[in-house]
């Protein structure tokens, strides 16, 4: 009887991304600042910044509160405000075209290396529709700027409430605080499209992580003794290069808020440490994180490998040791140049693969040059503790 189930459309692996598409992307191609490969990426940045940024200058200038001693804290030695809208914005927009090259080929290496099993291709399609789908939603982009608006502003209002001085953007006084002409477009516009920026990243680390927690619902094909030793799943540790400068971007948005603070109020380095490291535990659990949701397979398919790879090995080496070791008669032929010794050697190498199977498919190089990443733009404000001669024998210290 034949099946009555609908056929699933066979998706192009080729298509996947998670940055090729939404709303802001449309709005892009159709204002000429992205192609279909999200060329243009200069242009996309330079407007972005004179969206955000060049008004803020312009206004601050206007009221003279760009430099001099008018307020407390001139526009242009607002170092929080200079590296979020010159560093932290463009790393961002930068940030899409490297992970979309990266992991636009993910797909294509699942079929490629023969993971996906043929009659779980429908499964793997629907995974990739989905991704597609979501990246592409309207509604998602929408209540994420209605996010921005309703709690982005309040979050905003709590953490510059600490600052007691007069500011480019904002004077105390009797009511709380008066915004300037540069702090209007500060609150409602520039900060606002910096939040949405993040979130919209947030909203595709979702998208990559569900896809591929779908993908890790699937009964892979995983193979033991695949070199890689994490059973052909290698190429996926590959991909956190594309997220080092989105984790560049975290690293530069916390050294230029702790800058603000060094000087303004005079704390030290060692006084953000627990936030130092809290970020970096967070760039390294956003990142990697998704990856482990292939865990338990790798874990199933290394303790499979070892109940059929070790009695393998057994039987060869008792069938070694039988005629070379313990031979019930003399051996005519003769050991020097024997095959069996480069299969005993092949065999043992096969078998410590199979042993020496990962259960994450995370390599140490990934961790490090994510760390490493989020850790660069901070590491210049040890200039504040010490003089640069002394931080560089330290740092030459380190590296020798």
């Amino acid at each position: 009887m034949a099946s009555t189930r609908p056929a699933v459309a066979s998706a192009d692996p080729r298509d996947f991304s998670v940055v090729l598409g939404g709303p802001l992307f449309q709005l892009f191609r159709k204002a000429h600042l992205a192609g279909y490969g999200l060329e243009l990426l200069p242009y996309r940045i330079v407007a972005i910044v004179a969206f955000t940024w060049l008004p803020l200058l312009a206004l601050t200038a206007l009221e003279g509160l760009a430099l001099g001693t008018k307020v407390g804290v001139p526009f242009l030695y607002d170092i929080e405000a200079q590296g979020r809208f010159l560093l932290f914005v463009p790393l961002l927009v930068y940030a899409e075209i490297l992970v979309h090259q990266r992991l636009r080929f993910v797909p294509s290496q699942f079929l490629g290396r023969r993971l996906i099993p043929e009659q779980e291709r429908p499964r793997f399609d629907a995974a990739l529709a989905s991704a597609s789908r979501l990246r592409n939603s309207v509604i998602a982009e929408v209540a994420m700027i209605v996010l921005v608006y309703v709690l982005g502003l309040q979050f905003m209002w709590r953490q510059h409430a600490v600052l007691d001085v007069a500011t480019w953007y904002a004077t105390p006084d009797a009511q709380g605080r008066t915004l300037s002409l540069a702090g209007v477009w500060y609150v409602y516009v520039a900060l606002p499209v910096t939040q949405f920026l993040l979130l919209r990243w947030y909203f595709r680390l979702f998208i990559w992580g569900r896809f591929l927690w779908q993908v890790s619902r699937i009964k892979l094909r995983l193979v033991p003794t695949h070199p890689d030793h994490v059973g052909g799943l290698g190429f996926l540790a590959a991909t956190t290069a594309a997220f080092a400068p989105l984790a560049v971007a975290h690293g530069a948005f916390v050294s230029a808020w702790i800058a603000s603070r060094i000087f303004l109020h005079h704390a030290a380095l060692p006084d953000f440490k627990i936030l130092i490291i809290s970020i970096a535990v967070w760039v390294l659990l956003i990142f990697l994180g998704p990856f482990l949701v292939f865990s338990l397979q790798l874990a199933d398919a290394r303790r499979q490998g070892e109940r059929e790879y070790g009695p393998l090995a057994g039987h060869y080496s008792l069938a070694f040791d039988a005629k070379w070791v313990h031979p019930d008669t003399p051996a005519t032929e003769p050991l020097l140049g024997s095959p069996d010794i480069q299969s005993l050697a092949d065999m043992s190498n096969t078998y410590t693969v199979v042993k020496n199977m990962r259960s994450v498919p995370i390599t140490r190089q990934a961790v490090i040059q994510l760390a490493l990443s989020t850790l660069a733009p901070i590491a210049p404000l040890m200039l504040t503790m010490m003089p640069l001669g002394e931080a560089a024998k330290l740092l030459f210290g380190i590296l020798t």
